[in-house]
């Protein structure tokens, strides 16, 4: 299922950068860099590969529900922290992008506010997927307690 990226390749890339903001350095700072880089990524590289993207904060919450390390209350790096991903056709799509005058400088721009340099993985989509809306929530219960019943 791919329903959560509208028209992302099955065989798709996903690639995760990793921010930790150096002292000195804002939210807003990252926001208004990172806004110009994606808007310069969407304008030039719509037609070569690029699908979409996102960019998340940390915001401290830590999961003891879904950790297994301890049962911390609070991360330190909450408002530091942010994940850039993007998701393209290929990882030679992607490559190209970085290659690309325009993307460079405003890249470097970016780079400026990290503490921890940079280092952007790909990864393989092997399942994206949206919540089931309350119809198609109810068959799926309806189903699953057929089936244990049998």
């Amino acid at each position: 299922m791919s329903g959560l990226i509208p028209d992302f390749p099955h065989n798709g890339v996903v690639t995760v950068n990793r921010v930790i903001l150096k002292e000195g350095y804002s939210v807003d700072d990252l926001q208004e860099r990172v806004a110009i880089l994606c808007e310069n990524v969407k304008t030039f590289h719509s037609e070569t590969g690029f699908v979409g993207g996102f960019v998340c904060l940390n915001k401290g919450d830590v999961s003891n529900e879904g950790s297994t390390v301890g049962q911390a209350v609070e991360s330190e790096l909450k408002g530091k922290e942010a994940l850039i991903v993007t998701f393209w056709d290929t990882f030679e799509d992607h490559e190209k992008s970085h290659r690309s005058e325009t993307f460079q400088p405003l890249f470097q721009d970016v780079l400026e506010l990290c503490e921890n340099g940079n280092e952007e993985i790909a990864y393989e989509m092997l399942w994206s997927g949206k919540a089931y809306n309350d119809e198609q929530a109810k068959a799926a219960k309806e189903a699953k307690a057929r089936h244990n019943a049998a």
